[in-house]
């Protein structure tokens, strides 16, 4: 019984180390630094490519628009997509 308890402990640590708080960022504006501190499966050199894709390209209209970085398909849109602005949210109130 006590490995199943020691298993089942290091499998959710192992969860909880991959777990990332993620936010609502707008991927128009973002630095790199925020964009792979808050999107699930984004680090610095994705960051980086999605800065030069929008300086290149021009902003995004559409999450699925990240799609035009290499790296970045359906899944991680999907996997984020809650987290994922084009614009900043309205602040009416």
């Amino acid at each position: 019984m006590h490995k199943i308890t020691s298993l089942l402990s290091g499998f959710a640590a192992l969860l909880g180390a991959f777990a990332v708080h993620a936010g609502p960022v707008n991927i128009n504006t973002a630095d790199a630094v925020t964009l792979a501190a808050e999107l699930n499966g984004v680090g610095p050199a994705l960051a980086n490519a999605i800065i030069e894709d929008r300086t290149k390209n021009g902003a995004y209209s559409t999450p699925e628009a990240l799609t035009r970085v290499p790296g970045i398909g359906m899944r991680l849109i999907e996997n984020n997509r809650s987290f994922i602005l084009v614009s900043e949210p309205s602040t009416q109130g």
